[in-house]
């Protein structure tokens, strides 16, 4: 696919909303054990920069879902490609995604999640696309809102390209 890119988010804009949400999330789990559950594969380079400015310690798992395929649409079939391994109940549990758009995947996984009796699950999300949600879902910890398009970059990826563009972009 030759797409043409936009520049969305700079890398010095991606860098201070980490810092942003490190310290937020930081200063509400100070007296915590926390663990974040990164969502493969979109979430990994933002958690790495996340759990590097973070103040606290953390404990990191991953999850996999899939629900687009090679598709720039939610095909609104979510399946778990790779469950959490450490036991989650009565555990502080943060969500970190790449991005929330229809309120689908997101609502499947903490209920999943909700399932495994932690104390506490909240969600930190890069990029929350509001205006595109089908359902309600509750995002926490937010880096950046945006309307409607299709981005890359960051670990984003279409098609399991263009992840490792620093910046993120809008696919035109």
């Amino acid at each position: 696919m030759a797409a043409e890119l936009k520049l969305l988010f700079s890398q010095q804009e991606i860098a201070e909303t980490v810092t942003k949400l490190a310290r937020e999330i930081s200063a509400d789990y100070a007296d915590k054990q926390l663990i974040l559950i990164g969502v493969l594969k979109g979430a990994f380079v933002f958690l790495a920069d996340l759990i590097r400015a973070l103040t606290i310690p953390v404990e990191i798992e991953f999850i996999r879902i899939a629900s687009y395929g090679a598709h720039k649409e939610s095909s609104g079939e979510i399946k778990i490609k790779q469950d959490v391994e450490i036991v989650l109940e009565g555990k502080d549990v943060l969500v970190v995604e790449d991005i929330v758009d229809t309120g689908l995947s997101l609502t499947f996984l903490v209920d999943h999640l909700r399932r495994k009796n932690p104390s506490s699950l909240k969600v930190c999300a890069l990029v929350d696309k509001r205006t595109r949600r089908e359902i309600e879902a509750q995002v926490d910890y937010t880096g950046f809102v945006m309307d409607d398009g299709f981005i890359v970059g960051y670990g984003i990826d279409f098609n399991e390209e263009y992840r490792a563009l620093p910046e993120i972009f809008v696919v035109s």
